[in-house]
């Protein structure tokens, strides 16, 4: 926060740029922001609602695909927030040399533009998705206000791999090939597709360390079922969330003395 309230303006700029540049050139423009998730959620839900008969949870009578849409998207929205910041993490300085050589440049920032800039696409996406529900349900849930909330450990989690990933960018130039491998092993072992209570019980346990965990599954408490988030679980997503993006910070700020020499 301190860091975001120093350079504010900078990095007002640096956000225009990040996400103008984004869709340059192309016909649509930010429609695709829109388009995109749609068209992924629609494949998704076919795929496993109809073609593996797949249904939520344990229960006998599984959802209708209209809800299990809805549940998957919910899971889409915020996975896709994390593997945007993370896949883009390893070129972030690297590709931005110039900045490498101004001591005075907070080479940081970078991260926190591009954890807001996926933040901003995922707004949509929920406006997208409560306009579904409000047409498909009738109603949307007055606890719909405590989605914030939701994203802080969220922010917290993605900013620390984000520092430590792009730092390590630097050194060692084929990470990104090995992120993006991990990316689509996590995109399968979160529970997107499906509860944590799926699972069998001896590897819950292991499930909940992921902090991407918690934060879906509150998600959904909050926007689909119109339940209070798991207080408990939502202090031990934070508790690692801060960890994790204060040990990435520290690791950044360490290394980043050495990019100029390497790049």
């Amino acid at each position: 926060m301190f860091l975001l309230l120093k350079h504010r303006d900078l990095f007002m700029q640096l956000l225009k740029r990040d996400v103008l540049m984004r869709y340059k050139g192309s016909f649509l423009g930010i429609a695709w922001s829109i388009i995109n998730p749609l068209i992924m959620l629609t494949i998704y839900t076919f795929v496993f609602s109809v073609v593996f008969q797949a249904r939520w949870g344990t229960a006998a009578v599984g959802t209708n695909k209209t809800e299990y849409a809805l549940l998957l998207f919910i899971g889409l929205i915020f996975h896709t927030i994390f593997s945007e910041v993370v896949t883009r993490a390893p070129g972030l300085v690297l590709g931005n040399p110039n900045y490498v050589t101004k001591v005075v440049f907070p080479l940081e920032l970078l991260s926190i533009v591009s954890l807001f800039n996926a933040l901003i696409h995922s707004i949509i996406s929920i406006i997208i998705l409560l306009l579904a529900m409000f047409f498909i349900a009738g109603q949307i849930h007055l606890t719909v206000v405590l989605l914030p909330l939701i994203y802080i450990p969220l922010c917290f989690f993605v900013l620390g791999i984000s520092w430590f990933i792009s730092s390590i960018g630097v050194f060692f130039r084929d990470t990104s090939y090995f992120i993006n491998i991990v990316v689509q092993i996590l995109f399968f072992v979160t529970p997107i597709f499906y509860p944590v209570t799926a699972l069998p019980e001896s590897f819950q346990p292991l499930m909940m360390l992921n902090p991407m965990t918690g934060v879906i599954e509150n998600a959904r408490a909050i926007l689909f079922y119109g339940n209070l988030p798991d207080w408990v679980w939502f202090i031990k997503t934070l508790g690692i969330s801060l960890v994790i993006m204060v040990l990435g910070y520290i690791w950044f700020k360490k290394t980043k003395k050495a990019f100029a020499d390497v790049m």
